[in-house]
């Protein structure tokens, strides 16, 4: 893949807490996760950018939105959303081909 560009979602987020569990709250690990990615992904010099960096609410609609103006809808773009399951549920990847 040619000039790949980066979009974390740190999951969750604000009011919307996620799973919590043994004093771990899902928005606050995920957080965590994706502020450790970007980092890492920028050492690499990889375009990246976050939907969210601190603990706010995002709306379904504010995220996809935050997603579409981070780089468009180009080749390239991968769109990485981090989410710890608690248990018991079942993951998913929504891809657009």
């Amino acid at each position: 893949m040619n000039n790949p560009r980066i979009v974390i979602d740190a999951g969750h987020g604000g009011t919307d807490g996620g799973s919590s569990g043994n004093g771990i709250v899902e928005k606050d690990l995920t957080l965590a996760i994706s502020k450790y990615m970007y980092d890492r992904f920028r050492e690499l010099g990889i375009p990246v950018t976050m939907t969210r960096t601190t603990d706010e609410t995002l709306s379904p609609t504010t995220r996809v939105e935050r997603i579409m103006n981070a780089y468009g809808d180009e080749p390239g773009v991968i769109v990485i959303s981090n989410h710890i399951n608690a248990g018991g549920g079942a993951g998913h990847c929504v891809t657009n081909v």
